[in-house]
């Protein structure tokens, strides 16, 4: 159990977000504004673990700095975003719990990576005085879905200890076909296909299907053409207890082949 502004919690909630365009990061639309009313609405944490579609590399490593820089990992983008920092602090002592938490697989402690857009473009509107401290967790790329899975399971302690688990990716992620003119196109009939089966697989329960995604066919292979930003939600989903709750906080989809969907786990 957690304290949070002089409230016993029982246990945070878990959250997967549809990161999008870096340009939300300085954008006001439907996304951002849903982003607000999550962090407004959520118990204060006592800290956050952020998955990041953006740290994808082939080990399992954990930020372990006091003060981690802000990463502005994109391009072509204004000026004005390069100039924007997050200046959350770090806390290497969760850190170190995590690393324990994950043993014996290894885990490395990171003294140089900080925070990537694909965590501060959505905190940055979900708590926004950067107060609270943060921690990134690194996706290993040599490991199968089912590895995600289980990580998320070993991690899910910390959700009674008051950190918030956060996984930012996005369900459906097809840069090839993203019409970035049109940011209001609809949705290719094989996104929309595919947020739906997998949304009622969420409130299902049923986890294997979401593991083995190659296997739910042609909208699946076109809507994760790559793992990196699918493999968030395994971390987020591993962290659910028996009964637990899942709500979907923000939803639609930005230039036809971006699901925006956040999928939020509660205890029940």
């Amino acid at each position: 159990m957690g304290v949070s502004k002089g409230r016993i919690v029982k246990s945070m909630p878990a959250i997967f977000v549809g990161h999008g365009n870096p340009m939300n990061i300085i954008r006001r639309n439907r996304w951002t504004e849903g982003w607000a009313a999550l962090g407004a609405a959520l118990p204060r944490p006592r800290a956050i673990l952020a998955v990041s579609a953006h740290w994808y590399l082939p080990a399992v490593m954990v930020t372990a700095m006091p003060h981690p820089r802000t990463i502005h990992d994109f391009g072509g983008f204004p000026q004005e975003l390069y100039e924007m920092r997050y200046p959350a602090p770090g806390d290497p002592s969760l850190a170190a719990r995590v690393r324990d938490l994950l043993a014996p697989i290894p885990v490395g402690l990171d003294e140089g990576w900080g925070l990537d857009h694909g965590a501060w473009s959505v905190l940055c509107h979900m708590f926004p005085k950067a107060d609270i401290p943060v921690v990134q967790l690194s996706i290993d790329r040599t490991q199968p879905p089912s590895f995600h899975y289980e990580l998320g399971k070993l991690l899910a302690p910390l959700r009674d200890e008051g950190v918030l688990i956060l996984g930012s990716g996005n369900l459906v992620h097809n840069l090839r076909t993203y019409d970035w003119d049109r940011p209001d196109a609809e949705a290719f009939d094989w996104a929309s296909s595919f947020e739906e089966q997998a949304r009622g697989l969420l409130q299902a329960g049923k986890d294997a299907q979401l593991i083995d995604y190659p296997a739910m066919g042609s909208d699946a292979k076109l809507s994760i053409p790559t793992p990196d930003h699918y493999l968030p939600l395994l971390y987020v989903l591993g962290s659910r207890r028996e009964g637990g709750a899942v709500s979907f906080p923000v939803e639609g989809f930005d230039g036809g082949s971006m699901s925006m969907l956040a999928v939020r786990i509660s205890d029940g």
